[in-house]
Order: structure tokens, then sequence, then C-alpha cells
């Protein structure tokens, strides 16, 4: 597809917690896991342990619901002293199961966007975390069609935006990301020389937190993804 002519050729989304719901069940699932060693100790202790287990994890299980349910079985032996139960681990596994099913559940705004710049601007999902449960999430949502590439990638660094906007775009310089993620979405995205365009989700991962760049050029804030045309038309 021919880009329009434009300063802005491409356009990159997030998919969790900007294209569809996420974190949620993330959430959900720590209180299914925090009620299951309810008798080891208090769940605001257990949450900071999972916590610190899913940092040491990263760079060995990745993102994502695999890695995450790897990390409440560890936080389990760990909390009960190295005697954690069968009956336990049995139903932490089922907990990342049933997320692993979980229907997904598109956020608001997204499907008439994405169909309204569809066409006029190369669509790119840059997304990380499980190759499959992303590749179902993106398949069950219906949306697959709309983009005109697809990188699912381990880490979003500056070389990543750089790279994925150079082979699919015109350059950083002519692209923009989407996200909802200061620290992977905003920040090395500007540092590639694209645009930042930060959608706030009412749940945020602690680990994706970061401080917002208000004073970068190419940063912008919107309330919800609805606003983005008009972003859009404004830089086009």
């Amino acid at each position: 597809m021919q880009p329009r002519p434009s300063s802005l050729s491409a356009i990159g989304f997030d998919a969790d917690d900007t294209l569809w719901q996420n974190e949620q069940f993330f959430r959900w699932t720590e209180e299914r896991f925090t009620a299951l060693l309810a008798d080891h100790a208090e769940a605001a202790d257990i949450s900071v342990r999972l916590l610190a287990a899913e940092r040491r994890n990263l760079g060995l299980y990745g993102y994502g619901i695999k890695g995450f349910t790897l990390s409440m079985i560890e936080t389990a032996i760990e909390v009960t002293g190295g005697r954690a139960p069968a009956s336990v681990i049995r139903e932490i596994l089922a907990a990342g199961r049933d997320m692993l099913a979980h229907p997904v559940e598109t956020l608001p705004h997204v499907r008439e966007t994405l169909h309204a710049l569809a066409g006029s601007f190369r669509l790119i999902l840059i997304t990380k975390g499980d190759l499959f449960d992303q590749e179902r999430k993106l398949a069950q949502s219906g949306l697959g069609d709309l983009f005109d590439a697809v990188e699912i990638v381990s880490e979003k660094t500056t070389a990543t935006y750089q790279r994925v906007f150079n082979r699919h775009g015109d350059g950083p310089d002519r692209s923009m990301m989407v996200g909802n993620s200061i620290k992977s979405d905003i920040i090395p995205a500007i540092a590639a020389g694209s645009w930042g365009v930060h959608v706030p989700h009412a749940l945020t991962w602690a680990l994706e937190h970061g401080e917002a760049p208000v004073d970068a050029p190419r940063f912008r804030r919107l309330t919800h993804l609805g606003e983005l045309l008009d972003l859009v038309a404004q830089l086009a």
C-alpha cells in the first residue's frame, strides 16, 4: 500500500490494554492466588513477593501469562517454605489456563478508530509477550485484517522501534507509536525519533510504570483512543 503524501505514514499500536483488556485478568488471578495462600501470609506480602519473582524472571520467561504462572508457582514454594501442596500448584496451573482461554474484550473506540485509519496509513501492531497467546488474542479480536504488519517482540526498545518503522514504514520520524505504557510504548519510541502517543489505561502493571516525557516535542497524551483521529489529522 502506498502511503498518502504526509509527514506521518505509519502508526504503531500496542495491543494489551491499548486495543483490548489484559491487566484486569492478571489482577483477578493475583487475588485468586493470594487467597490460595491465605494461611501462609498476608495478601499484600504475597503480592510483593510475586512482583519480585516476576521481575527476576523477565529475562528468563519473558512477558505474558506463562511467565506469570511460573512466577506464581515459585512464589507459592517460597511463601510455604518449600511445602506448597500439590493442590495449590494444581490450582495455579488451572488459573493460568483460565487466563489463556479468556475471551478477548476490545476497548472502547478501538474498532472504529482502526477502521478510519486503515488504508490511509500503514498500521502496525507492535506487542510483546507470548507468541501463541498474542496471536490468539489478535485472531479472536477480529482486528487482524486492519493491520499491514504484526510484530510480536521480546522487548520494546529504541532499536526495536527503529527496526520496525524502517521495515514497515518510512522511518521513525514519519511514524507514531500509540500505547498505554510510558516505559515500553512511549519513551523508547520517542527516543527512536517517532511520535509517542500515550493512551492511559485504568490498570497498568507496576513494571510498566514510567515518568511521562512531557517536555518532549513529540509526546502527546489522549484521554481515549477515539481522540487519535483528530491528532492524526493535525499532524498529517
